[in-house]
């Protein structure tokens, strides 16, 4: 069972400069929540309290204002600087002390997840005892991403980043769950051309030894990668349209804690005098 998570909100996010000079990305509105709390609510629907968030040197000031840790939704978050990013496996070595002997389920900053069966596909990969697990989904441009070949029993027996010849139409996403031998692996890993030590390496050590699993998230999910100005306007489009028809919030982290039961109404009555007189609080006082 995975009881810890770490979310990787680093990296210069240079595809979105000038917006990203003085502010992190991850700190950016996507509709009406920082982008930070889309991935944090994916890792409390896997019913995760223990979560560690990855930020950039001299940035901490920032989340903790919006995110402190975590008393007002029933975990505990706390915090570590990346001095430079040194690629997403990097987080497994900079978090050994949080992770010590446990499972842990990475996912990054800037990935937002929706889809109707999230929630049980979510706990169901949270369930992982031994090797690792990663989520795919389908995509039209397999040759943008890094992607994944898999056998009739959901093993991948495959990957390729950025595949110049069709392999595959099935994109690794940025949420993983790694059993206990992942800081072992990390540490092993060397430096790629880019200068930085690669997730496909990481993964094909799980690969190596058989025990790389693979997750769908369905026809009806949607994973979308804010890293460019143009996906991130699309996913603040696409939450702003689902919010408005149903009526209901992405990513409300109150609401997610307030159904696993982790609060109650008085945290959410000291949340609601946090955020002040906003569209968020209204929300959050119809759930009480």
């Amino acid at each position: 069972m995975i009881k810890k998570g770490i979310i990787l909100a680093g990296g210069k996010g240079s595809r979105m400069s000038p917006l990203t000079k003085a502010v992190n990305k991850q700190l950016l509105p996507i509709y009406d929540k920082p982008l930070i709390f889309y991935p944090l609510s994916i890792l409390m629907l896997a019913k995760i309290k223990d979560v560690l968030i990855i930020v950039n040197k001299g940035q901490l000031d920032q989340y903790r204002k919006i995110i402190p840790n975590g008393d007002n939704l029933g975990m505990k978050i706390t915090y570590k600087e990346q001095s430079t990013p040194k690629g997403l496996p990097d987080a497994f070595i900079l978090g050994e002390k949080f992770i010590g002997k446990s499972n842990v389920a990475l996912i990054l900053g800037d990935n937002f997840f929706y889809g109707q069966n999230l929630t049980t596909n979510l706990i169901k990969s949270s369930k992982l005892t031994k090797g690792a697990k990663v989520l795919l989904h389908r995509v039209t441009k397999p040759e943008l991403f890094g992607v994944a070949k898999i056998n009739n029993e959901k093993k991948i027996i495959s990957i390729k980043e950025k595949p110049k010849k069709y392999i595959s139409d099935l994109a690794i996403t940025g949420l993983y769950f790694f059993d206990n031998k992942v800081v072992e692996y990390s540490k092993k890993l060397k430096p790629s051309k880019r200068g930085e030590i690669e997730i496909v390496d990481l993964l094909n050590k799980y690969k190596k030894t058989k025990n790389l699993y693979a997750n769908f998230l369905g026809r009806g999910g949607a994973w979308l990668d804010t890293g460019s100005m143009d996906d991130y306007y699309k996913t603040s489009a696409f939450v702003s349209a689902v919010e408005n028809r149903q009526g209901v919030k992405i990513a409300c982290l109150e609401e997610i804690a307030f159904n696993n039961k982790w609060i109650n109404k008085n945290h959410i009555k000291k949340s609601i005098k946090f955020y002040g007189n906003c569209d968020y609080s209204k929300y959050l006082q119809k759930l009480i």
